[in-house]
């Protein structure tokens, strides 16, 4: 029986002659490159394709062979060069143009997703393929939710706690952002009395700008002992090229005594793939805290496995942010482990388990275990 399938090492060998004998034809190194491709030696097949580009830039099947590597190997920024490239000599080719709409869509970079689907959309506009990316990425960014939260704090000191947190919220969310409404209801036992109880009302919001650029702002007030009077926050996010991203911030907590706290917060993240790791820290005169969390997305931007590490006290923990002033100067270690699932497109689970063990006086330390529970609806 004859075996159609193509000799990817022959080709090559062929191509190299062919190269050798006329070394001017620039068939032969697109060929090269195309058979490196097949037989997953990547780098040898991007010299011949950006070798092909450089002597030649009128092969067009040259781009789009480049482009697709690119897309394989999630080099984002090497291939929205590449794709703006084309498009300077091919302006009239729609697939150079959605390609590099997916670099953007791959990064969630939906700002300039947008941007361009409109953009595309201008110049093809009864193309019904770019009607259905920009129907599904509206449909995608556009959305609301309306959810609930419940935290049960369990502490190991006699006579303390436990602690019960409660919250609805209300998230819009639009291409220009998002904004959150919260209501939280607080209550913490000791010796079995009511030590503290009361509810906070919060608006929190992410604002995106151009140039991969977006904020971040909360405030929160409450006139109950159990949450602080003012808890405000403001931070400003920038997205480099090859997944890296940095924010840098401040926080503002005034307690019920009128007693204020300011920090500055600094953070480092990085996505690998479908990984996203982040480093932040908190600093006050009273000492830092760290935090650092790792997030698996296995499907959705909603479904996800998450690892958590930090050390000190947080000034976003909603938890613990009435006792925010007294723990600043006290040691605490960290962990938390859970996920989040989407559920037949629109509900929202999560689970999140918190150890925490912390100081409360020198040198000694009660276990906090938190047991967090999400639930949301996607309009």
């Amino acid at each position: 029986m004859k075996n159609n399938k193509p000799d990817y090492k022959h080709n090559i060998q062929r191509a190299l002659l062919g190269k050798k004998l006329a070394p001017d034809y620039l068939d032969f190194h697109l060929v090269l490159g195309r058979n490196y491709d097949f037989v997953n030696q990547k780098d040898s097949a991007r010299y011949y394709y950006n070798y092909v580009i450089d002597k030649n830039p009128k092969y067009q099947e040259a781009f789009l062979y480049l482009i697709n590597l690119d897309l394989e190997e999630k080099k984002y920024a090497d291939g929205v060069a590449t794709a703006n490239k084309a498009i300077e000599l091919y302006p009239d080719d729609k697939t150079f143009r959605l390609k590099r709409i997916a670099f953007y869509s791959l990064q969630n970079d939906t700002a300039n997703e947008a941007k361009y689907l409109k953009s595309i959309k201008a110049k093809f506009p009864n193309d019904p393929e770019i009607q259905q990316l920009l129907f599904e990425l509206y449909s995608t960014v556009n959305m609301d939710r309306v959810g609930m939260y419940y935290n049960y704090t369990s502490i190991s000191r006699d006579g303390i706690g436990p602690w019960h947190l409660a919250s609805a919220d209300y998230l819009r969310q639009r291409l220009w952002g998002s904004l959150i409404g919260r209501v939280s209801y607080a209550k913490r036992y000791s010796s079995n009395q009511v030590m503290a109880s009361g509810l906070q009302f919060e608006v929190e919001s992410y604002l995106y700008a151009k140039n991969n650029n977006y904020s971040y702002l909360d405030a929160a007030y409450s006139k109950d002992d159990a949450f602080p009077e003012w808890r405000l926050g403001y931070s400003y996010f920038h997205n480099f090229n090859h997944g890296w991203e940095a924010d840098l911030g401040i926080r503002y907590i005034k307690s019920q005594d009128n007693s204020d706290i300011k920090s500055l917060n600094v953070g480092l993240g990085k996505y690998f793939g479908s990984y996203w790791i982040n480093l932040r820290s908190f600093i006050q005169d009273e000492g830092p805290s760290f935090t650092f969390t790792s997030r698996y997305y296995y499907k959705t931007k909603f479904d996800y496995v998450t690892l958590i590490a930090g050390y000190g006290t947080s000034p976003d923990d909603r938890t613990r942010s009435a006792e925010y002033e007294a723990r600043m100067t006290l040691k605490s270690f960290r962990i938390s482990a859970g996920f989040n699932k989407l559920i037949k497109s629109h509900y929202i689970a999560g689970i999140l388990i918190t150890a925490n063990e912390q100081e409360y006086t020198p040198n000694k330390y009660q276990t906090e275990l938190d047991f967090a529970f999400l639930l949301q609806y996607k309009f």
